[in-house]
């Protein structure tokens, strides 16, 4: 031991090189944003799909009393890890990537992968400011959104920046801001599907905009999205489709997906294993409907849910698709007063997913609210288990559609009023102690 000290001192007093801790070259920070555990996979937020109402859990009071409160809309104190983590990590990392790409002089040589890493990383942080906005914050209402706490804008990867809550109404000009300049960067269509592209830079423009009920911006966008993809699947046969008696019947990256990502697991509520379908929801889908053989499975006297985008039977796709864009797209039409149009893309997705051997009846309306209420209708169906109806009831409310949501517990019913202020999820408890902000 007297032999070996010196040398343990010496080699404890060798400076670490930073250079190689640090990545400098672009394809090192490319490589960052390629990182899909870190960026895409099981990142989204889960807390609003968990409340939103299209599942039941039979036999919710065998469960502990902490995802009881959960299922019936009552505040909790949880903590780490949670959906405030999983969102924040891929917007720390996007912004220590533009931090790096600052010191990386753009040229004639580089300028395509210069432009993408900006682009990507622009709209990674957008993409989770967004779905953590729409979750932690209130629906976007214009005459209070300016004053309605949202989330914390972390623009910078310096974790000594105190954290402050910012106005709904900020958080989501920052999505807009950055999600603006991405699509001024990025390539029509991307190398990977878990790499942001211009399409889906547009189709999150479209989502963002018919969030904040801007229905004519939100068309725009879907139909900027759809010229570069439209591509349907066909659920009579299709490649994309392994089979829709199985499982898994979808293949992973379906010619569908614009930008992959996946729900993280939260409370687990929402778990296809955990979650039985609305009984109501689900005999809304007719006999010829081939949704109601791909999407569910029996299981005991109830349906669990199958159709996941994702090609697994325990992980929720949430990320972009061409189906969410057509339907964007018909519901902006409806409200401009287009409802030729509206239908036209509402029945272009519905023949696809309707049995080839029966004649199909086109879907039509006479008047805008008619239009609404079928194509609404149509949203939830083929949306579900997306991460998207939570936002939905939202703006719904804010319409003045009033929106009750109800759950029972051992016969005791329990309801989310519309526009309650629950619609605002609580945030986390560490979070409030740590960084001192407001708690909803």
């Amino acid at each position: 031991m007297t032999l070996l000290c010196p040398g343990c001192k010496k080699y404890l007093e060798l400076k670490s090189d930073s250079k190689l801790l640090v990545p400098g070259k672009l394809n090192e920070i490319q490589g960052i944003l390629d990182d899909v555990g870190q960026m895409n996979n099981q990142r989204s937020p889960s807390y609003g799909e968990a409340c939103a109402g299209d599942f039941f859990i039979p036999e919710i009071g065998s469960l502990n009393q902490l995802v009881r409160d959960i299922y019936v809309w009552k505040k909790v104190d949880y903590r780490f890890p949670n959906d405030w983590s999983a969102g924040y990590l891929p917007i720390y990392n996007s912004n220590l990537c533009l931090e790096l790409l600052d010191k990386v002089p753009r040229d004639s040589k580089n300028s395509l992968d210069w432009d993408n890493v900006r682009g990507s990383a622009l709209f990674f942080r957008s993409y989770y400011f967004y779905l953590l906005t729409a979750q932690f914050g209130l629906g976007y209402n214009a005459s209070s959104s300016e004053n309605d706490p949202g989330i914390v804008l972390r623009l910078s990867s310096d974790f000594n920046v105190p954290s402050v809550r910012s106005s709904v109404g900020a958080c989501l000009r920052q999505t807009i801001k950055d999600l603006s300049e991405a699509s001024e960067l990025l390539p029509e269509n991307p190398l990977v599907l878990t790499r942001p592209s211009k399409a889906a830079a547009y189709a999150q423009l479209s989502r963002i905009y018919l969030y904040m009920r801007d229905y004519e911006k939100s068309l725009i966008y879907a139909d900027k999205c759809l010229k570069i993809k439209s591509a349907l699947m066909d659920f009579n046969g299709d490649s994309d489709i392994s089979g829709i008696g199985l499982n898994v019947p979808f293949r992973k990256f379906n010619k569908e997906i614009v930008f992959y990502s996946e729900m993280a697991n939260g409370f687990s509520l929402q778990a296809p294993s955990t979650a039985r379908i609305d009984t109501l929801l689900h005999a809304s889908f007719g006999v010829n409907d081939l949704r109601r053989a791909i999407y569910f499975r029996p299981s005991g006297k109830y349906q669990q849910f199958k159709g996941s985008y994702s090609a697994s039977a325990s992980l929720l796709f949430t990320g972009l698709a061409t189906d969410e864009v057509y339907l964007n797209r018909s519901e902006c039409r409806a409200w401009t007063g287009d409802i030729g149009g509206a239908m036209a893309d509402l029945n272009l997705l519905l023949k696809k997913r309707w049995k080839g051997t029966v004649i199909y009846d086109p879907v039509t309306a006479v008047d805008k609210a008619g239009a609404l209420a079928g194509i609404r209708a149509e949203r939830r169906k083929e949306l579900l288990m997306r991460g998207l109806r939570w936002g939905d009831l939202k703006r719904y409310n804010r319409e003045g559609l009033g929106i009750r949501l109800e759950r029972t517990i051992s016969g005791v019913s329990y309801f989310l009023e519309p526009n309650a202020s629950f619609y605002a999820l609580p945030l986390p408890t560490d979070i409030i102690e740590i960084a001192g902000i407001p708690q909803n």
